[in-house]
């Protein structure tokens, strides 16, 4: 029998309208490719199937959310408890009065980017340089070209770990760079956004130029977490790095890129382990010859090979 028995896990979980999936690999689920498994991963219906599940499930049994896997590194001993994954019921965007969009916490950035775009709506085009999906947005506050989801953000609904639902305006959020003060429980299922008036034109030509710039200055087509690391007030992480030495730096198959060196790769068969590895060397270097700290912006979550529940 292995560490994690999602078998038995299954046997204390209440019946769902979703998908419960016992010992579900994680890896082809994260931008990395790499980790070990859930013990049990939960696909629900909808909020109400969420909200049910979470109300039913014993409050000792850890719950963790994922979203698409493009900020997150799973640990190879794989995640205890429950992994709950947003999919097509949570994926919805609608255009809403006076230039505001609704959009489930499953649908990507970029689709909501888009989606506002195809309407003439402004303010919403930083989300194409965005490599994730909007619960990941709500969570650390997330941002690039110029704006951030505090600027947009008029409220968002979540699920608390007892099944009760919330709404949360932008001050509830508590956010500051890359984080929200919101409670930690809290499962996001739906975001409403503020745009303003735009002309499509000039806003596809500005998600163009987005797209451009991260082609020619980020690995987007490698195997990668995007930003590893968040920016230290006053300094950019990679030029902390280069200055470190660190470009291009491997620990086996794990990789800092050469293109953009707060991005790390895998260049195939690499573990979760040697990735974070790769994370915390490059981060003594950097306090080393600056005698600055790197946070990580990268979520890493579940147990290292061998450790014990």
């Amino acid at each position: 029998m292995s560490r994690l028995d999602g078998d038995a896990l299954l046997k204390r979980l209440p019946q769902v309208r979703g998908r419960l999936e016992a010992n579900a690999a994680l890896a082809e689920l994260t931008w990395f490719r790499a980790g070990g498994a859930a013990e049990v991963l939960f696909t629900p219906a909808d909020e109400a199937d969420l909200a049910a599940f979470l109300a039913a499930t014993d409050l000792d049994i850890p719950v963790y959310v994922i979203g698409v896997g493009s900020n997150l590194l799973v640990r190879d001993g794989g995640v205890p408890g429950v992994v709950i994954r947003l999919g097509k019921g949570f994926a919805a965007i609608t255009e809403e009065p006076e230039h505001r969009i609704r959009a489930g916490t499953a649908a990507l950035d970029v689709r909501v980017a888009r989606f506002a775009s195809d309407r003439s709506i402004d303010a919403l085009t930083f989300l194409r340089g965005i490599p994730g999906s909007i619960g990941g947005a709500l969570r650390m506050n997330a941002g690039a070209y110029g704006g951030e989801t505090k600027d947009i953000l008029i409220e968002a609904r979540a699920v608390d770990r007892s099944g009760n639902i919330h709404v949360l305006s932008n001050q509830d959020m508590k956010y500051t760079y890359r984080h929200s003060g919101a409670p930690e429980d809290l499962v996001f299922t739906e975001a409403l956004f503020q745009g303003k008036p735009g002309d499509t034109v000039e806003i596809q030509a500005a998600m163009d130029k987005i797209t451009e710039s991260r082609e020619a200055t980020q690995p987007i087509k490698s195997r990668t977490g995007g930003s590893t690391f968040k920016n230290p007030q006053g300094h950019k992480s990679w030029q902390l790095i280069d200055k470190a030495g660190m470009r291009g730096f491997a620990v086996g198959p794990a990789k800092v890129s050469e293109l953009h060196c707060n991005f790390l790769i895998n260049e195939g068969g690499a573990t979760a382990s040697q990735i974070e590895e790769l994370g915390e060397t490059v981060r003594d270097r950097v306090k080393e010859t600056s005698g600055i700290e790197l946070d990580w912006e990268i979520k890493r979550i579940g147990l290292q090979k061998g450790e014990a529940q």
